[in-house]
C-alpha cells in the first residue's frame, strides 16, 4: 500500500514544485465571499490558505458578509435593499453590517489560529493583521436612489498593506471604508479586492466564488469551464451578456477580473468556494479548475488568416532548414491557414501551431509548433498548448497528438505519453514518414 503511495505522491510532488519556486514573494488578493463561509468552507480554506502562505506567497485577503449582513436585518425584522447591484445601506443595514464584520473578523482569525497536531495547520503560524487601510466616498445618488451609506473605494494604503506582508503577515480586509471625516461607508468586497489588487500591482487576483467559472457557452449552464479567457475575449464576453447585478450572473465577477487586468493584474481567477481544495488545484495544477482571465497586453494569442501566411512562413522557415519541424507546402499553409494559432506583437507573428482534427477518432493532431528563438523561455509554448486544447475540447476532441523528433521531453513534461505509431489514426498513418522516425506523444484532454 505504503509502495503505491510513494509512486503516486512523489511524481505529483514534483510536479507541483514549478509553481512553488514561481509564486514564492509573489502576492495574491484573494477575494472570499460571505457565502463560503456560511456554507461552511472557512476552516478548510483558512488551511489552503495557510499552506499557501507557507510556500512563500504574500496573501491579503479581503471577505464579504452579505448573507451575514441579510441574516442581522433578518433578526431586526428588516429587508436587504438593492438596486444597480449594489447594497442600499441605510443606518440599520450599516449596524448589521458593522456586527457582521466584526463576527466574521472574529471567526476568521480563530480559523488561522487552530493548530491542533495531525492536522494541516499543526505548527502554522499565521499572524492576521487587520487595519483601516480604505479610503471610501459615498456611492451618493444614481438615478434617483439614495445608497446612502453604501460606498466606493477612494484610496488603498498601498504602503501600511506593503509594509504588513512584508512582516510575514497576512493582511485581512474587511469590505469598509472610511472617509477623511472618520464616515462608515459599506463596500462591495469585490471592488475593494479588485481595488486592492490593482493598488498592489498584485500577481494575482482570485475570487472564491458560488459559480464554477465561466462556461465556454455562458448561456448553456451545462457547458465546460473556459479555464483560460484572454482579456480582450472577456470583454467581448461581457459587451455581449445582460447587465450583471447578481453575483451568479456570469458576468458579475469577470467585471471585476477585466478591470483588474485592465489596471495591470496580470491573472484573475474565479473559482468555485463548493470543491474542497480549489485554490490549491487552481493555483498548483497546471490546468485549474476555475477560469483564469489573462492580460497578454501588447501581445495577442488569436486564430491566422490569409494574411498571416506570409509570417508564418517567415516563423517556420528556419525550423525547416534546420530539421526540427516537416517543410510544409506553402500552399498547403495558405490554404490551412485557419487551422493556425498565432502570437503576435505589435503585427509581428513570433509563435504559432496548426490543429488537424480527425474526428472519427476523436483526436486532432497539434503541428508547426514553433516559437521565435527571441522569444522561447518565455510560456509562449505553453500559451499555444492551452489555446489549441481549447479549440479541440470545442470540436469534441478528446485527444491531441504530435509527431516530434526533438523536442519529445517538452511535451512529455507538459502531459503528453510516448505511443507507438500503430496508434496513430489511419489517414495520419499513411502519411507518417518511417525513415524521419519522429516520435508519437498523445494527451488526453480532460
Amino acid at each position: 500500500m505504503s509502495t503505491v503511495f510513494n509512486f503516486t505522491f512523489v511524481p505529483w510532488f514534483r510536479s507541483v514544485a514549478p509553481y512553488i519556486h514561481k509564486f514564492r514573494n509573489q502576492t495574491f488578493v484573494i477575494g472570499l465571499t460571505g457565502e463560503a463561509i456560511a456554507a461552511g468552507k472557512l476552516a478548510s480554506i483558512a488551511q489552503d490558505i495557510a499552506m499557501i502562505q507557507a510556500m512563500g506567497v504574500k496573501i491579503v485577503l479581503v471577505h464579504g458578509f452579505r448573507p451575514q449582513v441579510n441574516e442581522q436585518l433578518r433578526l431586526k425584522g428588516q429587508e436587504a435593499k438593492y438596486s444597480h447591484g449594489m447594497r442600499i445601506t441605510d443606518p440599520i443595514a450599516l449596524d448589521c453590517a458593522q456586527e457582521a464584520a466584526g463576527q466574521l473578523r472574529y471567526e476568521i482569525e480563530a480559523a488561522f489560529s487552530q493548530g491542533l497536531p495531525n492536522t494541516p495547520m499543526a505548527g502554522a503560524r499565521v499572524r492576521v493583521i487587520s487595519g483601516n487601510f480604505i479610503t471610501a466616498r459615498p456611492v451618493g445618488l444614481i438615478d434617483g436612489v439614495d445608497f446612502q451609506h453604501t460606498g466606493l473605494v477612494r484610496k488603498v494604503d498601498t504602503e501600511g498593506i506593503q509594509r504588513t506582508l512584508d512582516m510575514g503577515a497576512l493582511v485581512l480586509i474587511s469590505p469598509f471604508g472610511f472617509s477623511p471625516t472618520g464616515e462608515a461607508f459599506n463596500l462591495g468586497m469585490e471592488d475593494v479586492a479588485t481595488s486592492v489588487a490593482v493598488a498592489l500591482q498584485s500577481d494575482k487576483l482570485i475570487f472564491l466564488t458560488e459559480i464554477p467559472g465561466i462556461r465556454v457557452d455562458a448561456n448553456d449552464p451545462e457547458s465546460d469551464i473556459d479555464t483560460e479567457l484572454p482579456l480582450a475575449d472577456a470583454k467581448r464576453l461581457i459587451a455581449s451578456l445582460p447587465v450583471a447585478t447578481l453575483p451568479t450572473d456570469p458576468g458579475f465577477y469577470l467585471q471585476h477580473c477585466v478591470r483588474a487586468c485592465e489596471g495591470g493584474v496580470e491573472r484573475s481567477h474565479i473559482i468555485p468556494f463548493k470543491l474542497d481544495g480549489s485554490l490549491l488545484l487552481e493555483i498548483y495544477v497546471h490546468d485549474g479548475i476555475g477560469t483564469m482571465v489573462v492580460d497578454e497586453k501588447l501581445e495577442s494569442v488569436r486564430e491566422a488568416t490569409i494574411d498571416d501566411v506570409s509570417g508564418i512562413v517567415a516563423l517556420i522557415e528556419p525550423f525547416e532548414k534546420d530539421g526540427t519541424l516537416v517543410k510544409r507546402d506553402r500552399t498547403e499553409i495558405e490554404r490551412d491557414a485557419g487551422n493556425y494559432t498565432i502570437i503576435e506583437h505589435d503585427g509581428v507573428i513570433f509563435g504559432c501551431a496548426a490543429l488537424y482534427p480527425y474526428p472519427e477518432e476523436r483526436t486532432a493532431e497539434m503541428a508547426a509548433l514553433t516559437v521565435s528563438p527571441q522569444s522561447q523561455s518565455q510560456g509562449d509554448g505553453e500559451r499555444l498548448l492551452k489555446r489549441i486544447e481549447t479549440r479541440a475540447r470545442a470540436q469534441g476532441l478528446q485527444s491531441i497528438f504530435v509527431l516530434t523528433t526533438r523536442t519529445m521531453h517538452w511535451f512529455i513534461k507538459r502531459g503528453f505519453v510516448q505511443v507507438n505509431p500503430d496508434w496513430l489514426p489511419e489517414a495520419r498513418k499513411r502519411k507518417y514518414n518511417w525513415d524521419r522516425r519522429s516520435q508519437v506523444l498523445v494527451k488526453k484532454l480532460g
